[in-house]
C-alpha cells in the first residue's frame, strides 16, 4: 500500500512540475507579447522625434535627436545614398509591419551590410563608414 501511495504522489508531483512549467511558459509569452505591444503602440502613435509614422529619419551628427528635427526622411523601399555623413547620427526606423531599414557599405544598397534596424528600432552610429540606407519591405 505505501508503494501505491508513493507511486501517487509522484505522479502527483510530476503533474504540478507540468503545470507550473506550462504557468511560466505562458507568463513568458504574455510579458513578449506585451513587450511586442508596447514596441508597436509607440511607433503606432505617429511621429516619433520628428520623424513621421512610416518614414525612415537620419539626424544631425552630434545631437540628442536633432531637437526632434530630422536631416533626412526616407519613405520609399529601396536604395537611399548618403553623402557627407560622418560621425554619430540617430537612425530611427519608424516604419510599420516589420518593414527593416538597413545600413550599407556600399552605395545603391551594395558591399556588407553594417547594421539591421527592425521597425521601431533606433542607431546612434557612426556613419563615416556607411554610403547607403535600404528601406526593405517585411
Amino acid at each position: 500500500m505505501a508503494a501505491s501511495k508513493g507511486r501517487f504522489r509522484e505522479e502527483r508531483e510530476s503533474d504540478m512540475g507540468k503545470v507550473m512549467r506550462g504557468v511560466a511558459a505562458l507568463a513568458l509569452s504574455v510579458m513578449a507579447v506585451g513587450t511586442v505591444g508596447a514596441a508597436q503602440a509607440d511607433a503606432a502613435g505617429g511621429t516619433v522625434h520628428g520623424c513621421p509614422y512610416g518614414a525612415v529619419c537620419v539626424y544631425p551628427n552630434d545631437t540628442d535627436w536633432g531637437n526632434d528635427h530630422p536631416s533626412f526622411v526616407y519613405w520609399s523601399y529601396g536604395a537611399h545614398n548618403l553623402s557627407n555623413q560622418y560621425g554619430w547620427h540617430d537612425v530611427l526606423n519608424n516604419q510599420s509591419g516589420g518593414a527593416r531599414a538597413r545600413l550599407w557599405t556600399g552605395y545603391n544598397g551594395t558591399g556588407q551590410v553594417v547594421d539591421d534596424l527592425v521597425a521601431g528600432g533606433a542607431w546612434h552610429y557612426d556613419l563615416g563608414p556607411v554610403n547607403s540606407i535600404t528601406l526593405d519591405r517585411p
